[in-house]
């Protein structure tokens, strides 16, 4: 691909853009006083509860929680990963995408990439004219009938058949765009001939549906029987599925999606009228796998054979399992009778026998305390502490999370170790530690807290540091309930100037504080536009007397039991003056 999109074109995109143009030129929107509402398009509602602020150019959602800038807004609406809504946003506003020069000279241009999905489309029809008009492709398609695929369902899908030919390619198309696309091989001689050969052929569809690679099988028991397009600018088989765009046809939010684990299988079930099933492509399914199917579904299925090899890839899927789980996503396990595939089982136990074992498949939890626990004697020490040195890594792997809690709190049960330490989640320790301080904090009911009220603020008006740099702060000591988190904003804002709230946003992006800075940009504060500067600088100067007092009272408290030297008695005589 080309290369990174530079920080400052972001900035500069987010600057020219207006969300409220742009997510009602995908949701009408109604003006209620400063803001713009909506019925959300991320969950059902009947009231309208999706906000969209002008000033501010971020949305919220009072109703399921999702929030974010525009760019985040087409992230969620079109189920685009980020590179792609920078994209459509870019086209939205009418410019090119600006790549960082070393990379992007390095890379694919624009220009041929769109050259190699023109050939990949070029191709796929050549492999389906094959298929229907040649001899051989007769055979290929006897073999199809005998699999159960009608003409329709081959055609939706597109399939095709490669000719045994070592130049069927080469004598038609541009060789060295076959070359980049991985339909050609090179030879030690220099010489090229087809990677496919003699195959059926299953043309991989973004969700875009362009063309990015082709799995082909082989017509007999020859080996390799089923071979795969390689890694290319176009196709990395670790970050797509097979049969999404065609999934996503059917259905753009589908309530499950099954993951299985070849392409005939994915097929078959589309045969019988169940259009949710992907599979994985010659590939373990991979944490990007995952994330990418969580973009559609809150709920995805492992649905693996009933053979050895089936078991174990089960197991193999539960690290990247673990690290997408975050809250509101479900994993379940689907192991299927020994010696039957999806492609089998649904034509011996019929559609809803089928979709009766998709309900009904294993949650994660029960699979992996189960598969865990399965050669342990829970009943003796020594299985306990084996059951606990096995699932803690996995564990731990987890987002912190209400399920994360919950896995700990089960593991607790089986090995018996439920109060002591060892196993305590140490977001749950470290909840609990700071839970005396977040009740002082809240303690004046109804108001926001001086440091909750300078941190949004500041939030939501970058402008604000300005009036910093007029006081004599020292950055370093610092000190007040949220004094960190204030600091990291104000060094954000100095780093990178933001131009507005969305801006800023964007820098915190897949950081650690993304959900504080969001929750932070839409809380209400109550302030009118003509007293942010006012009610601001009363915040700052609670917050600076907060810092001195608690400067004053450890200097004081160690003045007492430890003794001061010159430097901090000199501080203190200062302080007590000021005071």
């Amino acid at each position: 691909m080309s290369g990174r999109i530079p920080r400052d074109f972001i900035d500069e995109l987010l600057v020219r853009v207006d969300i409220v143009d742009l997510i009602d030129s995908h949701v009408p929107l109604k003006q209620t006083g400063n803001n713009f509402v909506a019925r959300c398009p991320f969950h059902v509602e009947k009231t309208p509860s999706f906000s969209v602020n002008r000033n501010k150019q971020f949305f919220h959602c009072f109703g399921c929680g999702v929030s974010g800038n525009a760019i985040s807004f087409l992230m969620e609406f079109n189920h685009l990963d980020f590179v792609e809504a920078v994209e459509d946003l870019a086209g939205f506003v009418g410019i090119e995408v600006r790549r960082e020069a070393s990379e992007y000279q390095s890379g694919a241009k624009k220009e041929d990439l769109t050259s190699l999905y023109l050939l990949m489309e070029q191709v796929a029809i050549f492999y389906v004219e094959q298929l229907r008009t040649s001899d051989a492709g007769k055979v290929a398609i006897e073999y199809l009938k005998n699999r159960g695929v009608s003409s329709a369902c081959a055609g939706g899908f597109m399939l095709g058949y490669a000719p045994d030919d070592w130049k069927a390619l080469a004598a038609r198309f541009n060789p060295k765009l076959l070359l980049e696309a991985g339909l050609l091989v090179n030879k030690e001689n220099g010489q090229a001939y087809d990677r496919f050969r003699g195959r059926v052929m299953f043309p991989i569809r973004d969700k875009r549906a362009r063309i990015v690679g082709f799995g082909g099988r082989v017509l007999d028991n020859s080996l390799p029987k089923y071979l795969n397009s390689p890694e290319t600018s176009l196709f990395h088989k670790g970050k797509e599925v097979y049969g999404l765009y065609e999934l996503l046809e059917k259905n753009a939010k589908p309530q499950r999606i099954l993951i299985v684990e070849g392409y005939m299988d994915v097929i078959a079930l589309a045969q019988f009228g169940i259009h949710y099933a992907v599979a994985a492509l010659g590939t373990a399914a991979s944490q990007a796998h995952l994330d990418l199917l969580f973009r559609f579904s809150s709920e995805l299925i492992f649905c693996f054979d009933g053979d050895k090899a089936g078991r174990e890839a089960a197991w193999r899927a539960m690290e990247p399992a673990f690290s997408s789980l975050k809250d509101g996503r479900q994993i379940q396990i689907m192991l299927l009778p020994q010696d039957y595939d999806p492609d089998s089982l649904v034509r011996k136990e019929g559609v809803e026998g089928f979709i009766h074992r998709v309900q009904t498949a294993e949650t994660l939890s029960e699979y992996f305390f189960g598969q865990i626990s399965s050669q342990l004697n829970l009943s003796q020490m020594e299985g306990r502490a084996q059951l606990i040195n096995k699932a803690k890594p996995y564990l731990e792997k987890l987002p912190e999370s209400v399920f994360k809690e919950m896995m700990f709190s089960r593991l607790k049960e089986l090995s018996g170790w439920g109060d002591l330490d060892v196993l305590q989640n140490t977001a749950t320790l470290a909840a609990k530690q700071n839970a005396g301080q977040s009740e002082k904090r809240s303690q004046d009911k109804g108001r926001l807290s001086s440091a909750r009220m300078a941190i949004a603020l500041l939030v939501q008006n970058p402008r604000l540091a300005e009036l910093l740099e007029q006081r004599e702060i020292d950055w370093n000591s610092l000190e007040f309930p949220g004094a960190a988190l204030f600091k990291n904003i104000v060094q954000m804002i100095a780093q990178n100037n933001p131009a507005n709230p969305a801006i800023l946003m964007e820098c915190y992006r897949y950081s650690m504080e993304e959900n504080t800075i969001k929750a932070l940009a839409f809380l209400d504060t109550q302030v009118p536009n003509d007293k942010i500067d006012v009610v601001f600088c009363d915040a700052l100067n609670s917050l600076l007397t907060q810092h001195r007092e608690l400067s004053l009272a450890r200097l004081l408290d160690k003045d007492k039991t430890q003794g001061l030297d010159a430097q901090e008695k000199q501080l203190l005589r200062k302080m007590l003056i000021a005071k």
